[in-house]
């Protein structure tokens, strides 16, 4: 049975008890959700976006995801509720100078901190490295952190100076509790947005259907009075050719009217008439005038 040798076994070696539950390391945990995308579990570069849920993502793993959703991905039930481009937001995050990249110890001649994070609150200075609570504004997609927000309470943006209200702060890899939340949030957004939609297609409905009953009520209206609306025509037409008549003659009245010879100009002179062919010094007489004839060469 052994113990040979003078081999002295102990308890926890011959009695099996209960297996203990494995523990996730806290700071592993940490590190995934803040230093990776949480669709292609490749460390987080800039451009990085949100969703409403407050989870960190590549953008480009996103449009990945949009352009190919049939494509098998490992986390893909984290990005369902994204439908387009438009339900995630771009975050504006401030670089932390401490930061020395992901190469900074490659000698191994110096500490190595494994909570400092790329980035940090710009208004108090704490490293988002999990160890705190960080939020973005949805308008302006700034980042800050909890404690910033809660004691300088203001409705600007600490770093762009948008306006924003308390809807718009969304926490960054929150709880469960907090993910809850924001999901209830996120789907009565998207319900409101949805009645309004509903309520201007109805509007736009409304206002069609009039114009298109009135014009079935002008069109028999018009097949009935179809004979008189002909008498009135040929009526209308003799009324314009009458018109026309006149106009044309009071017309020619006012041209012969304008068109008054010089020679009956009693304010001119004689020697102001000479000037023009119509005086009588221009007139010939008969004996004057002559008979211009074209001879041809075989005339002469």
């Amino acid at each position: 049975m052994g113990c040979d040798g003078g081999t002295i076994p102990k308890r926890h070696e011959l009695v099996k008890g209960p297996k203990k539950v494995e523990k996730v390391d806290r700071n592993a945990e940490l590190a995934a959700k803040w230093k990776y995308c949480a669709l292609s579990q490749e460390k987080l570069r800039r451009p990085i976006v949100s969703c409403e849920v407050g989870r960190l993502y590549n953008k480009d793993a996103i449009i990945e995801y949009l352009l190919d959703k049939t494509a098998e991905r490992p986390n893909a039930e984290a990005v369902t509720h994204i439908r387009g481009i438009k339900d995630i937001k771009e975050l504006n995050l401030t670089d932390n100078p401490e930061w020395g990249g992901e190469r900074r110890n490659t000698k191994g001649d110096r500490y190595e901190d494994m909570h400092c994070g790329m980035f940090i609150c710009p208004v108090v200075g704490l490293e988002m490295n999990g160890k705190h609570r960080f939020c973005y504004l949805q308008t302006c997609g700034c980042v800050f952190s909890d404690r910033a927000l809660k004691e300088i309470k203001t409705e600007i943006c600490h770093k762009c100076g948008d306006l924003f209200k308390d809807e718009d702060v969304i926490v960054l890899n929150g709880t469960k509790e907090d993910v809850e939340k924001l999901r209830e949030k996120m789907e009565q957004k998207r319900a409101k947005a949805k009645t309004k939609k509903s309520k201007k297609s109805k509007a736009a409905e409304t206002v069609s259907t009039p114009a298109e009953s009135k014009d079935d009520t002008k069109a028999p209206q018009v097949d009935g009075t179809e004979g008189s609306l002909q008498n009135d025509g040929e009526k209308s037409q003799l009324d314009v050719a009458g018109s026309s008549s006149s106009t044309e003659g009071s017309k020619l009245s006012k041209s012969a009217a304008s068109k008054r010879s010089v020679q009956q100009m009693t304010e001119k002179s004689e020697v102001f008439k000479s000037l023009f062919t119509s005086h009588s010094s221009a007139k010939r007489t008969k004996d004057q005038t002559s008979n211009w004839v074209t001879h041809t060469p075989y005339h002469f």
